[in-house]
């Protein structure tokens, strides 16, 4: 999920932060190698006290009692440290990183900062590249467990002037990175509720503690549950039936609860399946392995025609549907990431809209698989087996009110182009963002 955080964002640079760290580092690399264990704990107290103040008694101790055959060598390793310490801290003190404020704490008349938590991953990262190509400054707080360092490496190169964009290691609230899949949340539910709800608990707290006053909310159909009848509007009664459409009902719950009271501007989006990635071949979907088994369809597909898995799993051919297999309505990740814009645009303080992100139309699993086989040009092979738990049989969506409110309408509607699309990225990283891209072709 992803929020617009229009205000400052105070604290130090990523930069400042990494010149400490280096610092800590470079002096304690060379304290610590005194043989003397004694002396060894004591001078561990240097890096601090050089610019907190006097040196620690404890040090003093260790310098009357310290073996005199030695002594000479300990002196000139502490005149040592002592002399590249005041070097490094004259160094940052004279570089403007360190003086001038970093433009990611400022606000400017005119440029609006999003933060974007999650903004290393599949959707996140194509969001980011969005708001950046439309002159937004742009946060990334991501921890990395399951987004990637090198989709922000990609954003780097695309958008390397100063002030545009700045990366964040962090984790909302020490909590577990961004979920998202269906049958992982039957299986970790606690996990969900903490990352899901929990956290932007965290995020709306931090937003009305420093005066945020926008917030666009990347929801799910999965809040629905299993209609009775479709298409899916978003006057349809949510209804979820597994721990991830819960987790993030409970989410919807407390931000309108807390914006009735507030003149937050709220957009809250509910999107279908996604598929797709970046059409000029920036990004794509990059999961890690252990979590291929839960991620999306597109990805399993795409694994058994790289041969990376034997074949692909279709679970469950006995719903209530055409062919037996579930329906859904996907998304293409371009289309999602413009709606998102859309409705950035368009918040307006004390104001809250809710829209469902989709096509309009179903498509079975047989179906996508038989469009992945074609956009692919490879043979996979199919197993069919029993349903997954936490699955429903159809989800489609009516996208007239996101159509009429926001004048947004789905562009990438061709299934098998959008799968050829994602491909041609998954061809040329095979290895994810850590492959030297090969040559992209058509």
């Amino acid at each position: 999920m992803w929020y617009s955080w229009l205000s400052k964002l105070g604290g130090r640079s990523v930069l400042h932060l990494q010149g400490e760290v280096l610092l800590n580092h470079l002096v304690q690399s060379l304290l610590l190698g005194a043989k003397s264990k004694r002396f060894s704990k004591c001078l561990a107290l240097i890096g601090p006290e050089i610019s907190q103040g006097p040196i620690d008694p404890c040090l003093l101790e260790c310098m009357d009692y310290a073996d005199p055959k030695r002594k000479s060598n300990v002196v000139g390793k502490i005149l040592l440290a002592a002399t590249l310490t005041a070097l490094c801290i004259l160094m940052l003190k004279q570089s403007s990183n360190f003086t001038t404020p970093s433009p990611f704490s400022r606000h400017e008349p005119g440029v609006i900062h999003v933060l974007v938590t999650g903004g290393a991953g599949y959707i996140g990262s194509h969001a980011a590249l969005r708001l950046l190509k439309d002159s937004h400054r742009v946060t990334i707080v991501d921890n990395l467990s399951r987004g990637n360092i090198g989709a922000v490496k990609v954003l780097q190169e695309q958008f390397p002037e100063p002030g545009r964009l700045q990366f964040i290691y962090a984790d909302l609230g020490d909590a577990k990175a961004t979920v998202a899949y269906v049958g992982e949340s039957t299986l970790e539910p606690l996990r969900y509720y903490h990352n899901i709800t929990s956290n932007t608990l965290v995020v709306l707290e931090a937003m009305a503690a420093h005066g945020v006053n926008t917030l666009i909310y990347s929801s799910t159909c999965a809040t629905y549950g299993e209609p009775e009848k479709m298409p899916i509007t978003e006057q349809t009664p949510q209804v979820p039936i597994n721990p991830y459409g819960k987790a993030k009902k409970m989410a919807e719950d407390m931000i309108l609860d807390f914006s009735k009271n507030s003149e937050m501007a709220v957009m809250i989006l509910r999107y279908f399946n996604v598929i797709g990635s970046d059409p000029e071949g920036r990004l794509g979907e990059a999961p890690r392995p252990e979590l291929r088994e839960h991620g999306r369809i597109s990805g399993a597909c795409f694994d058994a025609a790289l041969g990376v898995i034997p074949g692909l799993k279709v679970k469950g051919t006995d719903y209530k549907t055409p062919d037996g297999t579930c329906v859904r309505d996907y998304i293409d990740v371009t289309d999602l990431v413009d709606a998102h814009v859309k409705a950035l645009n368009k918040a307006t303080p004390g104001k809250v809209g809710i829209y469902n992100v989709g096509t309009g139309k179903g498509r079975s699993v047989k179906e996508f698989v038989e469009a992945c086989k074609k956009a692919t040009g490879g043979k996979i092979k199919v197993e069919y087996l029993a349903r997954r738990p936490g699955d429903y049989a159809e989800v489609y969506s009516d996208p007239s009110k996101i159509n009429l409110e926001l004048n947004w309408t789905a562009k990438y509607i061709d299934l098998e182009e959008s799968l050829r699309v994602a491909w041609r990225w998954q061809k040329a990283h095979r290895n994810g963002y850590g492959t030297t891209p090969l040559a992209m072709a058509s």
